[in-house]
């Protein structure tokens, strides 16, 4: 994969969210200290989620918390909720 290839891995996502959780931090003028004291997520793992991406799920959902934006995980893997969309996968084959 190139460095400008528009595939979308996990280790890309994982990026991505680090990213957008220090655009957060930074609108709210939070310091990287700050936030990790209100989640109690250490700052080292703070900075390397920031950084890299890779952080647990559980720090991810603490930093979310205590940004306002746990409720974003609301949204996450979804149910398919359409009976027409569930019967139409149980149709495909394998």
């Amino acid at each position: 994969m190139t460095p400008y290839s528009t595939i979308r891995t996990p280790r890309r996502v994982m990026k991505e969210l680090g990213q957008k959780l220090q655009v957060i931090r930074k609108q709210k003028k939070y310091s990287q200290v700050k936030l990790s004291k209100l989640s109690g997520v250490s700052l080292s793992s703070l900075r390397r989620f920031e950084q890299t991406g890779q952080t647990s799920l559980e720090h991810l959902l603490q930093l979310s918390r205590s940004l306002g934006h746990l409720e974003d995980f609301d949204k996450v893997l979804q149910p398919i909720e359409d009976l027409a969309e569930i019967e139409k996968l149980f149709d495909q084959p394998i």
